[in-house]
């Protein structure tokens, strides 16, 4: 790929945070890429429009000699270096300073106090909150390097070396509780990078359909749709681009929410007309998921039984040659493990190199180097339903991984309806455009009740409602109690099947936002 925008490169050691470092970046309208440490060819040192690099943290210690260490070609390009926690420990062992290790873990809320000047925190209070979360400290900053803060506890919080333009964090700025973490990046970004080339949506978008037109000049495309925003979105460029080269084929798994699978049949029947097909595999699907219960598998099964079945279809359309996919960056960060990346595999991807080598396409990913928030801008450009841009994100395995435990049709089918009694009332409060992400969870727990004088033994449902940027971290939401109230209300008495309603105080981390 050609970067024309200045570029950030973000070297991955593992921390769960690389992905924000990059969004936080974004949010800036600054263009940036994440490698793993150990994957960094010559290729993108030699490119011409590198303008810096952020070292990430990291879950190792720099004193294990097994630990990731520092590519010195990096050192070599002179240009400006910010490394964030095992980053700057890096950057301070590779420059012969003291690394201690802590006797407790220095975790959560700090306080810095800044004692030298310094670019990265001009207009920064002197006394900022920042997060910490590291277990080395450094003792003893190298030669030639100034110590620009110190944390509450008397850590050394940040250092530099304005002359070989090496600048350094204990801290994290990415994490929502720096307070002013967006500062200091911008700071590091605009006045010691200094770029002048902002990464522009609209650029993007008149580049991939200028692109695809030569690309895929008189080819044939085939695009698996959901509905979602990134399926819809891929969908909608590349008819920009190729017209009617383009297929889309819906593989209907019967685990979408309530009436989505004809929604999206009205959406696409009348954009693509007969290059768009629907495939009712309902009755697969769950056949294949009898019995299951362990949410890993039941990925692993929907996600390989969605592939057996658009390769049948796909092979009834003759001389294709590409396979398009709404592949999003997240998706490639998340999946880095796959390709021996060091960031821990929290669940798999199921979209991310799942094509069989046997089905002998090309992979289209026109969104691949955007986050969701800019391809909901992208979908916005395109003029696609901002009712469906703005729908909350959906997992691929759909409500498969809503059902804790073994699925069938009448769970599927009650879940379906608690879910729609939910997302209604939210959008009818005017809270649903509040909430990243809102959803029911049907437990495998039944429970006593009470109703209309008579004991009832239903099902329960845990209720989930998270505020969030980009969905690496989360919020619970709080709902009021009035609203809690009335939502619990209204599930029961409309699904009889249920008869207690929870509501999950978790945030991320430490949970995820789905509960499998």
């Amino acid at each position: 790929m050609i970067i024309e925008n200045e570029t950030i490169l973000i070297v991955d050691y593992g921390s769960q945070y690389t992905q924000l470092i990059a969004r936080k970046i974004r949010e800036q309208n600054v263009y940036c890429l994440v490698h793993p440490y150990n994957k960094i060819g010559s290729k993108i040192l030699k490119n011409k429009n590198l303008s810096g690099i952020i070292l990430s943290g990291g879950p190792n210690s720099v004193k294990d000699k097994k630990s990731p260490k520092l590519d010195k070609k990096i050192l070599g390009l002179k240009i400006p270096i910010l490394g964030i926690c095992y980053g700057l420990q890096l950057l301070c062992k590779e420059f012969n300073g003291k690394i201690g290790q802590s006797s407790s873990r220095e975790y959560g809320h700090s306080l810095i106090n800044c004692i030298n000047q310094s670019q990265l925190f001009k207009g920064v209070k002197k006394n900022s909150q920042v997060w910490m979360s590291h277990g080395d400290h450094i003792e003893k900053a190298p030669n030639g390097f100034v110590v620009t803060s110190f944390s509450n506890k008397n850590i050394i919080s940040s250092i530099q070396n304005k002359k070989k333009m090496i600048y350094g964090l204990q801290f994290h700025p990415e994490v929502y509780h720096s307070l002013d973490g967006n500062k200091i990046l911008s700071n590091f970004l605009s006045k010691i990078c200094k770029i002048s080339s902002y990464f522009k949506l609209d650029d993007f978008l008149s580049n991939k359909i200028y692109d695809y037109k030569k690309k895929l000049n008189n080819k044939k495309v085939i695009c698996g749709v959901s509905g979602g925003v990134d399926s819809t979105v891929t969908s909608f460029l590349l008819h920009k681009a190729i017209k009617n080269n383009l297929y889309c084929i819906f593989v209907d798994h019967g685990l979408l929410r309530f009436k989505e699978s004809n929604e999206v049949v009205t959406i696409f029947k009348k954009k693509f007309g007969k290059n768009f097909k629907r495939v009712d595999a309902s009755n697969i699907f769950l056949s294949k998921l009898k019995k299951i219960k362990d949410p890993e598998k039941k990925r692993k099964i929907i996600g390989k039984t969605f592939i057996e079945i658009f390769e049948k279809e796909a092979k009834k359309i003759k001389n294709v040659q590409y396979l398009a996919q709404g592949t999003l960056y997240p998706d490639i960060i998340e999946s880095i493990p796959f390709f021996g990346g060091p960031t821990a595999k929290i669940k798999s991807h199921h979209n991310v190199g799942g094509l069989p080598k046997k089905m002998n396409l090309k992979i289209v990913e026109p969104l691949k180097e955007l986050f969701k928030d800019e391809v909901r801008i992208l979908g916005k450009k395109l003029k696609i339903s901002s009712d469906l841009l703005n729908r909350h994100p959906f997992p691929g395995p759909g409500l498969a991984i809503r059902i804790p435990g073994e699925i069938d049709r009448k769970k599927i089918d009650i879940l379906k309806r608690v879910d729609n009694h939910f997302i209604n009332y939210l959008k009818k409060r005017n809270i649903y455009k509040k909430i990243w992400q809102a959803f029911a969870i049907l437990l495998p727990v039944k429970s006593v009740g009470v109703m209309g004088d008579e004991r009832t033994y239903s099902y329960s449902i845990a209720i989930r409602a998270v505020t969030s940027v980009d969905g690496m971290t989360a919020d619970f939401y709080m709902f009021s109690k009035e609203d809690l109230t009335e939502i619990s209300k209204q599930i029961i008495s409309n699904v009889k099947e249920v008869n207690r309603v929870l509501y999950d105080f978790t945030s991320k981390p430490p949970g995820t936002i789905e509960w499998e």
